[in-house]
């Protein structure tokens, strides 16, 4: 049988794709291991086994590349902690920080691309990691019933996603602190934040 144009078109669409998506996922593991100004567009092709001109084919410049595997590292993340509960318990906090935590330990090159792009000066790529953080910080705003936050508590939170952040990367470098004993200090941390603010849920 004869495929139609239509199917045709969609049939090389989806090529196109799926093979951009491969070149993202392996993106993420060389940029989690070096960074943007250590990789010529040369090093990505050859490590994806294609030419550099099929490269520029899916991407049209290494910066558009790098943004594409910074966005899908953020979406990675936000994706892994969305279905963690959604009231404002000790059961559900928990299980929120289970579910980052989960995405760190499974996802190590994914998360380090990630924060590794809000050391940069890139607009674009500060622009993903502020999106990221803020939607979770929404997330748990929402759970408070404290949409929109106070100036405290907005500061508070900020400051908590922060050093869950720089608290996670030192997990992953170390490997010295019990993954408990990290959620734990995460969880106390938050709570210190909201009481500080004024904003800790009676339960």
């Amino acid at each position: 049988m004869t495929r139609s144009p239509t199917a045709a078109r969609e049939r090389a669409r989806l090529q196109v794709d799926e093979r951009r998506s491969q070149l993202i996922e392996l993106g993420l593991q060389l940029f989690a291991e070096r960074s943007l100004g250590e990789l010529s567009i040369d090093d990505i092709a050859r490590a994806a086994g294609i030419s550099k001109g099929l490269l520029y084919h899916y991407f049209s410049s290494k910066r558009g590349y790098y943004l594409e595997v910074v966005r899908a590292a953020a979406g990675h993340l936000v994706e892994r902690t969305s279905a963690a509960s959604v009231d404002p318990s000790p059961a559900a906090l928990q299980d929120g920080l289970d579910a980052y935590l989960d995405f760190v330990e499974q996802h190590a090159r994914s998360f380090v691309a990630l924060m590794r792009g809000g050391d940069g000066s890139d607009p674009a790529v500060l622009e993903i990691v502020e999106t990221t953080r803020r939607s979770i910080a929404d997330r748990i705003l929402t759970r408070l019933g404290q949409d929109p936050p106070t100036p405290l508590l907005r500061a508070a939170l900020r400051g908590w996603i922060g050093l869950v952040e720089a608290a996670s990367l030192d997990w992953l470098e170390r490997r010295d602190l019990p993954r408990e004993q990290l959620r734990a200090l995460c969880a106390q941390m938050l709570i210190a934040a909201l009481t500080a603010a004024g904003a800790m849920p009676e339960l």
